[in-house]
């Protein structure tokens, strides 16, 4: 990291009510003040914002999560860029570290929707000029922005807070077809590691039937990597498989994004097997008090956040906000 000074008088950082904590922890590491801000809704549920102080001409960044409940935050930040707008800000920066609608990217039968593009059109007309987000479930969805969009990763810093603890024995989980890219990272990061996945077939869009585990994890302890972690039921049945298949009852799960959606009783029974000993997470999405179960371990996506806005503000290249395969520790 370099030392963060700036002028404050030409960088201004916001959130909305989705992720003020990492919004603030941000901020301190920019060495920045939050800027003010009143968010407040109607008695109607309609959203009132307007900015505290003169923003005219500056360089400004939004921190808001689209995660649950996914309109409201959604809207709050369509708002909140059009008051931006046209309160002549230079430049509208939206940090969107979890990116809502992002698994409705493409038409999967006829007549659907494709949200995540109507998403980036709603961003783009409001008045963004770039947008930047962590881990999206499907990289293409960068392609969906005609505006600046950088897509970030917070795999390196899942695979160092991994690091330092023997795993003679692991195995690399994707829980399904989808996320194979992404433990193929995950088990390359890792010192190259043996790599497993489950084949499922969907019965429906909330129900998932897994079929078989693919890749040899009998004896071994499965480290599951996922972008989301929306109910917890795929993981659940994935632990199931895992267990079947022979898998030691040792497994931890690596996710970006605990959107813990659904009642807190169901995420702990589904995420509350003895077979589970962690469960690794970023803050891209705010878990309440009554969803941190007691395996849950954060890592904080502020400094890589940070890096990103003393970048984009001083113009400089954000890939080498990365480290280096070579640079991070094998298991």
């Amino acid at each position: 990291m370099h030392d963060h000074t700036h002028s404050h008088s030409d960088i201004g950082l916001y959130c909305g009510s989705a992720n003020p904590a990492l919004a603030a922890s941000v901020a301190d590491l920019l060495g920045l003040p939050l800027g003010g801000r009143l968010l407040r809704r109607f008695p109607d549920s309609e959203v009132h914002f307007q900015i505290e102080e003169s923003i005219r001409g500056k360089d400004i960044y939004i921190v808001q999560s689209t995660s649950p409940p996914v309109n409201e935050h959604l809207m709050e930040l369509l708002i909140m860029i059009d008051a931006f707008r046209r309160a002549s800000a230079g430049r509208i920066t939206c940090l969107i570290p979890y990116y809502g609608y992002s698994r409705q990217e493409k038409k999967t039968t006829g007549r659907e929707p494709i949200t995540a593009k109507l998403v980036a059109n709603l961003l783009t007309t409001a008045g963004a000029n770039r947008v930047v987000s962590i881990d999206l479930h499907v990289p293409a969805i960068q392609g969906f922005f005609d505006i600046g969009m950088d897509h970030l990763t917070a795999v390196p810093l899942l695979v160092e807070a991994l690091s330092g603890r023997p795993r003679p024995n692991s195995v690399i989980v994707a829980p399904d077809v989808g996320r194979v890219k992404m433990a193929e990272r995950f088990a390359h990061l890792l010192g190259d590691r043996p790599i497993a996945f489950l084949h499922k077939r969907r019965s429906s869009a909330t129900a998932v039937d897994v079929a078989a585990v693919v890749g040899e994890v009998e004896g071994r302890a499965p480290l599951i990597v996922d972008d989301i972690i929306a109910t917890g039921g795929t993981l659940a049945q994935a632990v199931r498989a895992l267990l079947a298949a022979g898998a030691r009852p040792e497994i931890t799960i690596v996710a970006t994004h605990p959107l813990f959606a659904g009642p807190a009783e169901t995420i702990g029974e589904r995420l509350g097997h003895p077979a589970i000993r962690e469960i690794l997470v970023t803050d891209t999405v705010s878990v309440p008090p009554d969803k941190q179960l007691p395996t849950l371990r954060t890592v904080s996506v502020a400094p890589l956040l940070a890096e990103t806005v003393r970048r984009l503000h001083a113009h400089e290249s954000i890939s080498a906000v990365f480290p280096r395969a070579a640079e991070v520790q094998p298991v």
